[in-house]
């Protein structure tokens, strides 16, 4: 069965991330696809802004300043995520009070929480709050707030109000990008504001990132590396990152396929 733009858009995308190129070629023997429907797509894909087509195929332009909408984005490093998702939830203990943030990432911690005790779960993600209310057992604290259609979570002033009510054990966040520089970042302000939010109300923060995000800077700021305890990521994570991380005394976890 071939595969449907959507589909192949997905796939296209998840190539730029990676590589930061893609060749026409090599895309249509992947997709099994003509080249020409290749061709045709890496023109849609230009018109609506996620590349830039050069000759045999198309680069990746600033990728940085827009995100695919949340349903999107859950076919990109599936695996990954899902192999991050299970090492978050290990670090969770009895008794713990958690704080999960937005993102398709963390989504997938829900369901290895099934078998902890007494765990209280906190979370603006409407995706992850659903998945919370099949399988999690513990506590489930939802934050309301003006509701980010695209992305799926609340944010803004309630939002923030209702956490400086709450004091928790551990914050897992999704980062946008992962930088030397420039620190842990989000794709739009709002969704680093109440991630920055979580942080602050825990008393260690757990960065997931799959390889991808290492090295990129996105729109807005979250926080310094210095403010993260753990980041979590994949065996595909750039090597000299462990060097880097060692060096700010931030502990790198890679995750084991699942």
């Amino acid at each position: 069965m071939s595969l449907s733009f959507e589909e192949r858009k997905s796939r296209i995308l998840e190539g730029l991330n990676k590589d930061e190129k893609v060749n026409v070629q090599e895309l249509a023997k992947q997709l099994q696809v003509s080249g020409e429907t290749i061709r045709r797509d890496l023109e849609r894909l230009e018109k609506g802004g996620f590349l830039k087509k050069v000759y045999g195929g198309a680069v990746r332009t600033n990728q940085q300043e827009w995100e695919l909408p949340f349903d999107k984005k859950t076919t990109i490093h599936k695996q990954e995520k899902r192999a991050i998702c299970k090492e978050a939830a290990n670090l969770v203990q009895d008794g713990d009070i958690i704080m999960i943030g937005n993102g398709t990432t963390p989504l997938d911690i829900v369901p290895f929480l099934a078998d902890k005790i007494n765990v209280t779960l906190i979370t603006h993600s409407v995706p992850l709050m659903l998945s919370a209310i099949e399988v999690f057992k513990g506590q489930l604290i939802f934050i309301g707030g003006v509701f980010e259609r695209s992305q799926k979570y609340t944010s803004g002033p309630l939002s923030e109000r209702m956490l400086d009510m709450l004091k928790a054990n551990k914050a897992f966040i999704a980062a946008g990008g992962i930088s030397e520089d420039n620190g842990i970042t989000d794709y739009d302000i709002s969704g680093a504001s109440i991630s920055r939010k979580l942080m602050e109300r825990a008393d260690e923060v757990i960065v997931l990132g799959d390889h991808s995000k290492f090295g990129q800077t996105t729109f807005a700021h979250m926080c310094s590396l210095s403010e993260v305890s753990k980041i979590i990521s994949d065996k595909s994570c750039p090597e000299e990152w462990n060097h880097i991380l060692v060096q700010k005394g931030i502990e790198l976890i890679i995750a084991e396929e699942v």
